[in-house]
């Protein structure tokens, strides 16, 4: 199985990634660690992504998804996946994934991100984040405000991982 934990930045997805990981004995993969150089100097310099530069970093991300399943391993992957076509896209075909949607609210994450150091993504970009992001519907869906370890428990019960 392979969990993708999605969101808008400063959601936790790391956070609760790396917990979890730790938790179930899984390796964890950070979405951003996928993203091209040019991305990470976009959204450094806040200039917001568009569909265009997203593609590439999805691609990758997905293709990770299918090597994973292929090999029969379990992991968790933090991705924003904030629209709809973006899930579908790295879901196609492939039954074993899961996603989680990590939930917050506008001036929860603004807090958050205001407190971030050695981060490349921009706090200026929330707005733009925001405005991508599509709820996802049928997805395990847990509200951010909880502290990590809460989050984790939520999510190995709501698999029947506990």
């Amino acid at each position: 199985m392979v969990i993708i934990l999605m969101g808008v930045s400063g959601v936790g997805k790391t956070t609760v990634g790396q917990l979890l990981a730790q938790d179930l004995g899984w390796p964890f993969f950070e979405g951003d660690d996928f993203h091209p150089r040019s991305n990470v100097v976009k959204m450094a310099q806040g200039i917001a992504l568009t569909d265009e530069d997203r593609w590439p970093w999805l691609d990758r991300i997905r293709e990770r998804i299918g090597t994973l399943v292929a090999s029969g391993q379990n992991a968790i992957i933090a991705c924003s996946a904030l629209r709809q076509t973006y899930r579908e896209h790295l879901l196609e075909g492939i039954r074993e994934t899961v996603l989680v949607y990590l939930k917050g609210n506008y001036s929860l994450i603004s807090s958050r991100l205001a407190q971030r150091q050695d981060h490349f993504m921009n706090a200026d970009l929330l707005d733009s984040q925001f405005r991508t992001l599509e709820e996802p519907e049928g997805v395990i869906t847990i509200e951010a405000v909880l502290e990590p370890q809460e989050i984790v428990d939520a999510v190995k019960q709501a698999l029947s991982l506990a």
